[in-house]
């Protein structure tokens, strides 16, 4: 009994947090508890009854299979147990969802006592999630001419699993929730720095906004117990910043349904809204969990006698409130009008969040049923021989006659499954899509692996050419909580068929790279389709969509994603970049100069960014693809020339044949096959049989922006603005300001270059930047702590090579080692530099960061209140973003530096450049 034992003295301390008992996922406790359920005379037998029925996880847990098999037992009369019946053990393998309990009830209904074959047939007619084990089964016993096979296929056939559920109501009530002003990080639903959490949904749950927060929502729940609370994002965007299917799963414990009785902690149909929408990676997995995202508008521009936006003294649009959302009102969401009403007054059309395509994710309670629900649906028709009668919502598809295909639209039309052949697809049509690559990080992995589970996936999509498992965002600190939850991960994944930046096995080196720069290592072709577990799932080739862990889940187990086909914005570059500039700064202008010329609307928001840098290898690009998630956008696409393609192709082979050396190919070698498609690639290339991917001529964009380099005449920073007077403008990404707006005199306490935002070029500036300065001034001496941590291992390996490594050693007073790895968080930094181990570090926040209240400069993507640092009593923390040379400059001086001081500490170094393609990308 020591198991069981030691799941009491876990409750017990899991009572002094104000936490429930820990739902069950291992076989060797729940076996335990069904043996004392059996021994009548068992003192814990009632306790065992209900984390039994009430507390073990669903899918293809362990424990899963033990209460499958034991539930198999009780309906067969193997087993009699009063408190469950046949009827209940059949209603509790309704809620399994897949894996043990599908192969249990299929072998009920295909077995030869007619009433529970008849019984177990009911139930596998409202399930979906069956794999090929499932689905072979059942068509060998239809070829045998079993009768309940027959019946459970037509069922599917029809897709009675959908058909017979509830159908949505025609209103939601709802009261509102103001989450905050301004855009809303994910961080603030489900903070980085409880990311080892998140995997224990209830104890994660405690560190959505407050508990102050909690409380309030708790307040309103009372007050109003026939609605459901709304989260607001008043004057912003909800959401921004990652997909985070953690803060979604929190706002749906805190304020949503839930999804069985039998399953604790896992809720759905969360309701949100912002001022400004959703953020787009956010909004999918609102869809994932059966939400509802609403675009408020409820702050307008105010427009003068003309017309035109009336501006402040800082040239922003005021801004109107239309009607109030102010905690406590009360609203109806109209869904068969699809408006929004105050009482009987209209308010706003809402009819975007209603889609049919939303209605269906609705009705089923999240996306997952109906990707599933549809394949199952098509299976049983070709089966049967029949055409699937139309019960879904037909894909959406827009096509106009003589038009051309911007490139995202090009892709989506190669990788399309299930439309109409021959048919040219357009923005906005709703597609399936098959999935090339795909990549799982760390803190969200624990819950990809949940998801997988939840789904009853057990390996890997023949359809996937390759998939990734990362170890960067826990990279710092080797402390107890990795060390508890990521080999756990490595082995989960590395079984389910991914290459893992960890060897269960121990065989290879560890590797903490960057998952974003790995990803873009083994995109090997520029027409593919990525998913990654993070918003910066941003490639320089390919289209690359950072999502949440569930739909990261869907696409290793299916290899597709469902969703629409994104409008685009096209960015072309006119002009010279300057020799002290470098390419960073040309992407924080790039948006400074869509702002000014959009007046203040970002046409990013929610679009594709097609970017025709053409000359700039995949490393270098990559900066501005992955800056893209900042600037809102859905995602970005690289338009390269064919000479540039097939040297970052050929980058992405050595580094593939690294990982092979290093012994991380697995059993089907994915990683072998990369190569041969890279080799493909570049073969189709220099025939002449297929260019690098370019956009139609006469494609269709939502907006054109033409970036001029002339204008770019100093370093660009992206400043939190923490004191802005307009709270809404705080800890945007939008405030883009040049380096003497800060007078060469603003106090830098600490600088971090590191980050997926960084490449080797970036290591070998600080290099050459700090032997400049040597020559300078004599010394180098460092007024502020420099955090260094490069992206990758083989970057490290490439520096040394080369004898940047050595230099970097030179100045530094602390280097990693990966024989012993930190196992504490640091806390003081001294000034000097800090060689850390590869990885996101302080981007990242869940483990390292700055001290409260400091002024950070770095070279990462996040400025979020308390990301990289945190407010102190006095203080407001706060993070500027800006290009390497600016970091190290800051940290010798202690302050930002003047255009003079920088422009003397570049000189004759090699910074990275960019000029613009010399032919016309269009073809």
């Amino acid at each position: 009994m020591n198991t069981y034992n030691d799941y009491i003295k876990e409750i017990e301390e899991r009572k002094i947090q104000g936490l429930h008992p820990k739902p069950i996922d291992g076989a060797e406790l729940l076996s335990e508890i069904i043996a004392q359920i059996k021994d009548l005379d068992n003192e814990y037998r009632e306790d065992s009854l209900n984390f039994f029925i009430y507390n073990t996880i669903p899918g293809t847990t362990s424990a899963a299979g033990e209460k499958a098999k034991f539930l198999k037992e009780i309906i067969l009369g193997e087993s009699v147990v009063k408190e469950i019946t046949p009827a209940f053990a059949f209603e509790l393998l309704s809620h399994m969802k897949g894996g043990p309990s599908i192969e249990v009830l299929l072998d009920l209904a295909l077995g030869n006592d007619v009433a529970i074959a008849k019984e177990a047939a009911k139930v596998l007619k409202t399930q979906v999630y069956l794999y090929e084990a499932d689905t072979n089964s059942l068509v060998e016993a239809f070829k045998n001419n079993n009768e309940i096979a027959r019946e459970i296929l037509e069922s599917y056939a029809q897709a009675e699993f959908f058909t017979k559920l509830p159908e949505v109501a025609d209103e939601i009530k709802v009261v509102t929730y103001i989450a905050g002003e301004g855009d809303i990080s994910t961080d603030l639903l489900s903070p980085g720095n409880q990311a080892h959490s998140r995997s224990d949904r209830e104890l994660h749950g405690k560190c959505m906004i407050s508990p102050e927060a909690q409380e309030e929502i708790k307040a309103l729940q009372a007050q109003h117990p026939d609605k459901s609370v709304m989260l607001i994002a008043e004057k912003g965007t909800m959401g921004v910043g990652s997909s985070r299917m953690s803060g979604v799963n929190n706002v749906a414990l805190w304020t949503g349904k839930q999804a069985s009785p039998y399953v604790p902690f896992v809720n759905f149909a969360p309701i949100v809204a912002g001022t400004n929408g959703i953020s787009p990676i956010f909004l999918t997995t609102v869809d994932v969990t059966g939400g509802i995202g609403l675009d408020l508008k409820n702050w307008v521009k105010k427009l003068d006698e003309n017309g035109d936006p009336v501006r402040n003294e800082s040239g922003d649009p005021i801004l109107e409130e239309a009607y109030s959302v102010a905690t406590g009102t009360v609203l109806t969401i109209n869904i068969k009008e699809k408006k929004l009403y105050n009482g009987d007054k209209e308010l706003i059309d809402i009819s975007k969040a209603f889609t049919p395509q939303k209605m269906e994710f609705i009705k089923a309670g999240g996306s997952y049923a109906i990707v599933f629900g549809k394949k199952l649906q098509t299976f049983a028709a070709k089966v049967l021989g029949i055409d699937p009668p139309l019960v879904f919502a037909p894909s959406k598809e827009i096509s106009h006659e003589g038009q051309g295909l911007t490139a995202v639209e090009k892709i989506f039309n190669r990788n399309a499954v299930g439309t109409t052949p021959c048919k040219v697809l357009h923005a906005g049509s709703d597609v399936r899509v098959e999935v090339n690559i795909v990549g799982s990080q760390d803190t969200t992995g624990l819950m990809t692996a949940q998801e997988l589970e939840s789904m009853a996936a057990t390996v890997i999509s023949p359809i996937v050419d390759g998939a990734y498992q990362s170890g960067c965002h826990t990279a710092s600190v080797w402390d107890k909580k990795a060390q508890a939850n990521i080999p756990k991960l490595m082995k989960f994944m590395n079984d389910f068929g991914l290459i893992t930046a960890r060897d269960p096995k121990g065989v290879y080196h560890s590797m903490t790279d960057v998952i974003h720069k790995v990803l873009n290592d083994i995109t090997v072709n520029e027409w593919a389709i990525i998913i990654g577990g993070d918003s910066h799932t941003r490639m320089s080739k390919g289209v690359a969509f950072g999502a949440d862990s569930g739909t990261v889940a869907l696409a290793l187990a299916t290899g597709e994603a469902s969703m629409p086909i994104p409008e685009s914005v096209k960015v072309t570059f006119k002009g010279d970049m300057k020799g002290y500039m470098d390419f960073r700064d040309v992407v924080h202008a790039t948006q400074a100069q869509m702002l000014q010329k959009f007046g203040g609307e970002n046409v990013f928001q929610g679009k594709i960014i097609e970017v025709h840098l053409g000359t700039l290898n995949a490393d270098q690009a990559f900066t501005f693809t992955d800056w893209t998630a900042e600037m809102k956008a859905k995602a970005s696409i690289c338009i390269s020339e064919d000479d540039t393609l097939i040297e970052s192709l050929e980058i992405a082979k050595s580094r593939i044949q690294i990982m092979i050396d290093k012994g991380m190919d697995n059993a089907t070698q994915v990683l072998k096959g990369l190569i041969n498609i890279a080799d493909k690639r570049i073969a189709e290339i220099k025939s002449g049989e297929k260019p690098a991917l370019t956009p139609d001529a006469n494609a269709k964009y939502f907006a054109e922006v033409v970036v001029d380099l002339d204008q770019i005449a100093e370093p660009m920073i992206a400043d939190p603005d923490v004191n802005n007077i307009d709270v809404s403008k705080r800890y945007t990404h939008d405030t883009i300001r040049p380096l003497s707006f800060y007078g060469g005199d603003k106090k830098v306490d600490l600088g971090f270059i590191g980050s997926c935002m960084v490449h080797k070029g970036d290591m070998k500036i600080l290099a050459q930047m700090l032997k400049n300065i040597e020559d300078q001034k004599g010394k180098v001496e460092f007024l502020a702590p420099l955090v260094v941590a490069p992206p990758t291992y083989n970057i490290v390996d490439e520096l040394k090579a080369e004898g940047d490594w050595e230099v970097l050693q030179k100045y530094s007073g602390f280097e990693f080692d990966d024989n012993v790895p930190k196992a504490a968080a640091r806390t003081e930094y001294e000034n000097m530099l800090y060689l850390e181990r590869p990885g996101c570090n302080l981007c990242m926040g869940n483990q390292e960061k700055a001290s409260k209240g400091d002024t950070v400069i770095a070279t990462s993507t996040r400025l979020f209140q308390g990301r990289v640092v945190e407010d102190s009593a006095s203080k407001k923390g706060e993070s500027l973003l800006s290009s390497t040379p600016v970091v190290v400059l800051s940290t010798i001086l202690g302050r930002t530096p003047t255009i003079e001081e920088y422009k003397t500490a570049v000189e004759g170094i090699n910074l990275t450049k960019f000029a613009p393609p010399h032919k016309l990308l269009i073809k």
